[in-house]
């Protein structure tokens, strides 16, 4: 079991039914926000896709699928890891236009999830969006504008839980900060990257470190990416590279760096294939989504992930995810939670 964290102290703001429903408004209050600042059409969204078709994503690289053999013993499906390659072909096969958008409801499966903790579960959901930009907008100043407009939605999002339940105060900062992962490195050249995430995000109270996937000035990735999807090798300013990103938020009930996004400008066809022979993964031409992209039959977009249990956690004020969703935790871990008095769905 990995480090659990518990306070003697705590004690849910809410009750159970109480909670139950403050799940259902912060994802009503959030998605309405959201939809409505980046311009986004809900749309209905796969639990699994075809294996081999390269639709699916790889998020590390390293991570298994759930797979399974569908019922004509000739096809075979995989749980989406998440939908970042899907949403793209959605945005083309619907006929969206530059600055429209889609969002959708991702529910995934991770096995591989090796630190099942108060922040992490087998299960993942989250808000998949994907918005077409144009060639112009592929740029540092149009990233950090889109993730002003996400941070909005959250504050807008944290005052109308407020006017709702009182006893839950707003801990966000009027603005969120932004700094390069480059720079982190050069700050604290002696602590790990989630390390160097926590002062940030401790700094800050709310962070969006950009330049997640390439290797930095010391040859080593703050953190991995994909090749795929997350533009992270285009040069920005001052010869930093990468146009995605993570959003940080300080969480005090846990003293940590609280993830709540990550997101990015996504592959153009030389980011492409850059990326595909930095990470020895040519082999993926040959798949049907890559082969869209690289015969540009594919939008330009930006676009990302927002954890929905994650902002139900954050803004519920509560001290473990199993808090906000139902999933399978470890006995010992069900245990140790059960005598701290936290209320597992």
């Amino acid at each position: 079991m990995a480090e659990l964290i518990v306070d003697e102290k705590y004690k849910s703001i809410l009750s159970l039914r109480e909670t139950e429903r403050g799940i259902k408004f912060v994802k009503d209050a959030f998605q309405n926000n959201l939809s409505r600042d980046l311009r986004l059409q809900r749309v209905s969204a796969p639990l699994f896709v075809k294996a081999g078709s390269g639709v699916n994503d790889d998020l590390n690289g390293s991570e298994r699928k759930v797979s399974f053999k569908i019922k004509d013993g000739r096809s075979s499906a995989e749980v989406v890891f998440s939908l970042a390659k899907w949403k793209r072909m959605v945005l083309a096969d619907y006929k969206f236009s530059p600055g429209e958008g889609l969002y959708t409801d991702m529910n995934a499966i991770r096995p591989d999830e090796d630190s099942l903790d108060n922040m992490h579960s087998v299960y993942v959901d989250q808000w998949d969006w994907e918005r077409i930009i144009t060639r112009k907008q592929r740029n540092l100043a149009f990233l950090k504008a889109i993730v002003r407009k996400i941070y909005s939605a959250l504050k807008e999002t944290e005052a109308a839980v407020y006017k709702k339940y009182p006893r839950i105060r707003p801990v966000l900062p009027k603005e969120i900060a932004f700094i390069h992962s480059e720079d982190l490195a050069k700050m604290y050249p002696e602590l790990t990257p989630s390390e160097r995430e926590y002062r940030a995000a401790k700094t800050h109270g709310a962070v969006f470190i950009i330049g997640i996937g390439g290797a930095l000035s010391d040859g080593k990735p703050h953190d991995g990416r994909a090749p795929d999807y997350d533009d992270w090798t285009t040069p920005t300013i001052n010869g930093k590279k990468g146009l995605n990103g993570d959003i940080f938020v300080w969480y005090e009930p846990l003293r940590i760096a609280f993830e709540l996004s990550s997101m990015g400008i996504r592959v153009d066809r030389t980011a492409l294939l850059k990326q595909l022979k930095i990470a020895d993964a040519l082999d993926r031409k040959k798949l049907y989504w890559h082969k869209r992209l690289l015969a540009n039959r594919l939008p330009l977009t930006i676009g990302g992930g927002i954890g929905q249990s994650r902002l139900c956690m954050f803004l519920l004020k509560k001290l473990h995810i199993g808090e906000v969703h139902a999933s399978v935790w470890p006995a010992p871990m069900a245990a140790v939670c059960a005598k701290a008095g936290i209320r597992l769905l």
